[in-house]
């Protein structure tokens, strides 16, 4: 039986299988769970490869390196050419872990290619799939009449797979033989799993969807391979000022928020965690973004009775987080590891919801995808936070770093606060 059609635009567009939307989630937590099982592994590669703790935050860091300039590729490539160059990309994704498992086998230096390998499909996939949720969940191809359900869903697969990947590998790197290889099998299990789901998903954009954009741009900006494919707010001279005042400062603490809490706080009190420190790194890691998946519900609704209530709610969390971890670094307690793990959490999950929230109202339809990758781009930049963090600790104590980030956050709240006030959101 065929599916009903539906006028979009003027064009006929056949209707999307009911769950379309479940494919390009699969490629979002596929992509996820590999670019972040590495984060429960760092105790490990210190523990079996003998790396310093500079190094290892360095690994950590050089994954930013790749995703970002690939964050800003992937969206306008997909504005352009179409939502599905995701499903090459979660095969790549393979690719990455494949040579990171070579890490453990020919040597160490394999892993900074296979970090940076990680950074380059996370950016080629994280705009773009999050973009392909909304649209198939959003009518012409999808049922349903919320426009805030795809964001949530986007997020939600996205974090699940953060949360999933480090939990999976810690514990197989605790109890498996070879434990910088063999927890990377994992994620081979799970590409091939969602492989077909992926594969299936169809088109959303331009003449191999089932109907083109809206409002696509016209004129000399779409010359090129990539056009002119800024998004709308920052394609005048005077950005969208939603964007600029409230978005894009919160933006760096997304994921500044989720790094310290999974790659700095296991690490200050391994003298208590003993033999089973890289489980506890794990247990961490996946606790903090679990609870991310977990806030995300309430952020959109917190977003609904305000739009900028979520932003506020989450860098308070993201504040009260850093300061609970300052306590941990100065007092090796992992119980207050485990409840900073949790505010940071919630703090990333409320951070991320509203801000994909605050694009999706912003961007033209045409520039969905260009100004998804910018906010991702801005949260990735917390991804320095260990490396910093790292680099500072020769010069001040681990805590004294801590209670400065936590006064940074704070004064990011206030800005964020004066900016809805000023704007009256």
């Amino acid at each position: 039986m065929q599916a009903p059609s539906t006028s979009v635009g003027g064009r006929i567009a056949s209707r999307a299988p009911a769950g379309s939307w479940v494919g390009a989630a699969a490629a979002l937590f596929t992509v996820g769970w590999g670019a972040n099982q590495f984060s429960s592994l760092l105790l490990a590669y210190r523990q079996h490869a003998h790396i310093s703790a500079t190094t290892a935050n360095a690994l950590f860091g050089v994954y930013a390196v790749g995703l970002i300039p690939a964050l800003l590729i992937g969206g306008r490539l997909s504005d352009r050419h179409g939502r599905r160059i995701v499903v090459p990309v979660v095969g790549l994704s393979a690719l990455a872990t494949v040579t990171l498992m070579l890490g453990g086998t020919v040597g160490v230096g394999a892993l900074y290619p296979g970090r940076f390998l990680a950074g380059v499909v996370s950016g080629l996939a994280f705009a773009p799939g999050t973009a392909w949720v909304k649209e198939l969940s959003s009518p012409p191809w999808g049922d349903v009449g919320d426009p805030h359900v795809g964001a949530r869903r986007a997020a939600v697969a996205l974090s699940a797979g953060f949360g999933a990947g480090p939990l999976v590998a810690g514990v197989l790197a605790q109890w498996a033989p070879a434990p910088t290889v063999v927890p990377y099998i994992a994620h081979l299990v799970v590409v091939v799993v969602a492989a077909p789901w992926v594969w299936r998903a169809p088109e959303t954009v331009g003449a191999g969807g089932l109907a083109a954009p809206p409002a696509r741009l016209e004129g000399p900006g779409r010359g090129g391979l990539f056009g002119d494919r800024r998004p709308a707010p920052l394609r005048s001279r005077r950005p969208d000022p939603r964007f600029v005042r409230m978005a894009a400062p919160m933006a760096p603490w997304v994921f500044a928020a989720a790094s310290v809490a999974f790659a700095v706080l296991p690490a200050q009190v391994t003298r208590r965690t003993g033999h089973y420190e890289v489980l506890f790194a794990a247990v961490v890691a996946g606790l903090t973004l679990l609870v991310g998946v977990a806030v995300q519900p309430y952020a959109r609704r917190l977003d609904i009775r305000s739009e900028a209530r979520g932003m506020q709610a989450g860098l308070g969390s993201v504040t009260a987080g850093m300061a609970m971890g300052a306590a941990a670094a100065a007092t090796a307690q992992p119980w207050l590891v485990l409840v900073a793990a949790v505010l940071l959490g919630a703090g990333y999950g409320t951070c991320l919801v509203s801000g994909l929230l605050e694009v999706q109202r912003v961007a033209r339809p045409d520039a969905l995808a260009g100004l998804t990758a910018v906010f991702y781009a801005l949260t990735y930049i917390g991804f320095a936070a260990p490396v910093v963090i790292s680099s500072l600790a020769g010069a001040a104590d681990t805590t004294v770093v801590l209670l400065c980030a936590t006064g940074l956050c704070a004064l990011t709240l206030v800005a964020v606060s004066a900016g809805r006030r000023r704007l009256g959101a």
